[in-house]
């Protein structure tokens, strides 16, 4: 029998402590993934149960009707699964009204925007979803999405389009804008995301551009959940606790953080209840983040993945790599002013924890993906403060040449791998049949990627040349030898 109810579970099973049906909708989420309901569902599962309110959450798909396809049968009910080294829990979560997936169901995605009762519109749709050009904080007018929309601004397909369009419509029927609320690792992503919707109005809807400018809040955010895509092994786990079928079971690690900025003039939940952290300035977490957490998992994704390594706890299994996580994180976080209340060799040793945990299956392929748009702030902001500071660049060197290894597409053994980049032609063009050295000079030279003070330095770049040198004329596991003998 598929999950319908939270009523008819096991007791070792959390439901949700309170009625779902009692409560409205007061969110709308885009990109319903496995992350928006590891993070932000279950912080406002928790938010409703203690403090009330009509906050729950509409989910909208903007691609695939599959996450849609996945929850309306089930009222929106999915079971989280977190798993830490010590042990596994299951909790139900009510927090989703509505599931929907922006093709077939336009009309009542449309209609929830623009609903008076709408008072927050959150977003997880990943960094390359927001068709952000990086080198003018506006709008990427090659991306397919914003293409599309700013032709057709009355048939919007991707997020800029969808929230131009639904603030001007909000606006000319008096209705107050909702706050944007991006949840993505994107640095000062508040701003960043203010910036893309202003430029889309300017091009798209100039007469809403004051008003996106002067009266909409986007706050700024840092979320943190390691959450791996399910398997079928997450669903058969999650019928064995509950007892019943859960097609949109999804399971997590239990450390979870929000640091938010408290902007919500038309309201919110009670998130801090749950755990979150308002805060006036979210930057230092941020870019903490950012450089550590997320930087030495894109470094042991490629080098790890390269090296055989299916799942992060593997990467951390294998001493050599092991030693380089640490050095990442050494070297990221000298890149950091210091936090007030943080001691950043704590926090590795706490990340050292997670990316180690054994029940966890987050696989290395997947958090490759994406390098184009995810390297700048996690790899390369960092180490080009590193260069001005005159510390060392050896850990940000290596983590680039594993990146470049990983961009020809086969591994060692010569079986190929799709990149899932959107850059992938264009990486594909830079890199084939070329030496090591022509394929740092590319890639260093991609619009939008490499700080200039990174792409000129001819110490950093030979460093990196070095490297993928070694990685391509031996291997991965040589290139790891070298690694660690230059650090003994």
């Amino acid at each position: 029998m598929r999950l319908t109810t939270p009523d008819d579970l096991p007791p070792a099973v959390t439901r949700p402590d309170y009625t779902p049906s009692a409560h409205g909708v007061g969110i709308v989420h885009l990109g319903l993934g496995a992350f928006h309901k590891a993070h932000q569902a279950a912080y406002t599962d928790t938010a409703l149960a203690r403090s009330g309110g009509d906050w729950r959450i509409t989910g909208v798909s903007l691609r695939s009707p599959e996450p849609a396809a996945q929850l309306a049968p089930q009222n929106g009910l999915f079971t989280l699964i977190e798993r830490s080294a010590t042990g596994s829990t299951a909790r139900v979560i009510g927090s989703i009204a509505n599931a929907f997936c922006l093709g077939p169901d336009r009309a009542a995605v449309l209609a929830a925007l623009t609903a008076p009762t709408t008072r927050i519109v959150s977003i997880t749709v990943t960094e390359k979803g927001y068709g952000i050009d990086r080198s003018t904080g506006g709008v990427d007018t090659a991306h397919p999405a914003i293409a599309q929309d700013l032709a057709t601004p009355d048939a919007p397909v991707g997020v800029a389009g969808l929230l131009v369009w639904a603030l001007n419509a909000r606006h000319a029927a008096g209705v107050p804008p909702f706050t944007v609320l991006c949840c993505d690792n994107l640095p000062d992503n508040g701003t960043m995301l203010r910036g893309l919707l202003i430029d889309f109005a300017r091009r798209a809807a100039p007469e809403i551009t004051n008003h996106i400018a002067t009266d909409v809040a986007f706050p700024s955010t840092m979320v943190d959940r390691i959450t791996p895509a399910a398997t079928d092994a997450t669903l058969a786990a999650a019928e064995q606790t509950t007892g019943h079928q859960d097609a949109a079971a999804i399971e997590t690690e239990a450390f979870s953080q929000w640091v938010i900025e408290d902007h919500f003039p038309t309201g919110r939940p009670d998130w801090e209840s749950a755990g979150a952290m308002f805060v006036t300035d979210v930057k230092p977490y941020e870019e903490m983040k950012l450089r550590m957490l997320n930087g030495a998992h894109s470094m042991l994704a490629y080098a790890g993945f390269l090296a055989g390594c299916t799942h992060v706890s593997d990467v951390m299994e294998n001493p050599v790599l092991n030693a380089l996580v640490r050095r990442h994180l050494t070297a990221a976080a000298a890149t950091l002013p210091q936090l007030e209340g943080v001691d950043f060799a704590d926090y590795a040793d706490a990340l050292i924890a997670r990316f180690s945990n054994p029940h966890l299956h987050h696989q290395t392929y997947q958090i490759a993906m994406d390098g184009t748009e995810k390297l700048p702030q996690r790899i390369l902001a960092p180490a080009a403060d590193a260069l001005a500071a005159g510390q060392p660049l050896d850990p940000f060197a290596f983590a680039v040449a594993a990146w470049m290894r990983y961009t020809l597409g086969t591994t060692d053994a010569g079986d190929s791998y799709a990149l899932r980049d959107p850059r992938e032609d264009e990486l594909a063009k830079l890199t084939r049949n070329q030496t090591p050295e022509a394929i740092v000079t590319n890639l260093a030279s991609l619009p939008g990627l490499f700080p200039q003070a990174l792409a000129q330095n001819k110490a950093f770049t030979q460093m990196i040349t070095a490297r993928l040198s070694i990685m391509m004329q031996h291997s991965m596991a040589q290139a790891l030898d070298n690694e660690l003998a230059a650090l003994e």
